[in-house]
């Protein structure tokens, strides 16, 4: 774990993608797939671990309290915002540019999450809509990340998780380099210093680093060995959590 009091001027980046890149999940299968597919990947033994296995790191990062409300940038589908929609009493919603994800994601919402039709680089909400805001590796095939990471400070009012895929995985040696291969094509990969420095400049505090899934497999010696790992090579899953407080009046 990395945890930063305070960091402070980054460039932006720049590169979306289509749908199925970015839904993009650490060991997804690696062809074309409908959002029906994509979310039925998460019940297979594999997506289910690894699935699994994320929420629970973004929901130790974000520790909700009861009633706050959660904005799900680039839900996709909607796999995390319904995990994190079940049993609250706070809304919860996510947004996506792909209407296919949103429409699927519509059908199969639980009674407290709503989804909408938006780009995360331009957020359709006033300043401080949502107590807190996930966005789960859609920053890794945004136009301009930066831009986007500013509209969820903007729009939250006490903290933000980013999940992002990690350049220092076993998952971006097999995945990732060259220009990434199959649903990893054109994916922006992080190292723990491209977050501060996607950080740099914006006034939050508190920033943590942690990483999951180290072994991305998801085989019964990766479940196994996964406290391990995460003990010992703490920075080296492929999936990164990062956290964000945000200050009680932020101005981007």
């Amino acid at each position: 774990m990395t945890k930063v009091p305070l960091v402070l001027n980054a460039p932006p980046y720049d590169t979306e993608r289509n749908y199925n890149a970015r839904r993009c999940r650490p060991n997804a299968p690696l062809h074309p797939m409908t959002p029906d597919q994509y979310d039925a990947w998460y019940r297979t033994p594999r997506g289910n671990w690894i699935g699994t296995t994320e929420f629970a790191l973004l929901a130790r990062l974000l520790e909700l309290r009861p009633g706050e409300t959660v904005l799900d940038a680039g839900c996709g589908t909607g796999y995390f915002t319904r995990h994190f929609a079940e049993g609250r009493s706070g809304w919860v919603a996510g947004i996506d540019r792909d209407q296919a994800a949103v429409s699927y994601a519509r059908r199969h919402s639980t009674g407290n999450a709503a989804f909408v039709g938006a780009d995360a680089q331009r957020l359709p909400f006033p300043d401080h809509s949502f107590d807190t805001v996930i966005s789960v590796t859609a920053l890794c095939f945004m136009q301009d990340e930066r831009a986007a990471l500013m509209e969820m400070l903007r729009v939250a009012r006490r903290r933000i998780v980013l999940g992002l895929l990690n350049r220092q995985s076993l998952l971006y040696l097999s995945k990732g380099r060259g220009g990434g291969s199959g649903s990893y094509r054109g994916a922006r990969w992080h190292s723990y210093a491209n977050i501060l420095e996607l950080f740099n400049g914006l006034a939050v505090s508190n920033l943590r680093l942690h990483s999951a899934v180290f072994l991305p497999g998801g085989g019964a010696l990766a479940r196994r060995a996964e406290p391990c790992l995460a003990h010992w090579f703490g920075g080296y899953g492929a999936f990164i959590a990062a956290s964000a407080d945000i200050p009680t009046c932020y101005v981007p």
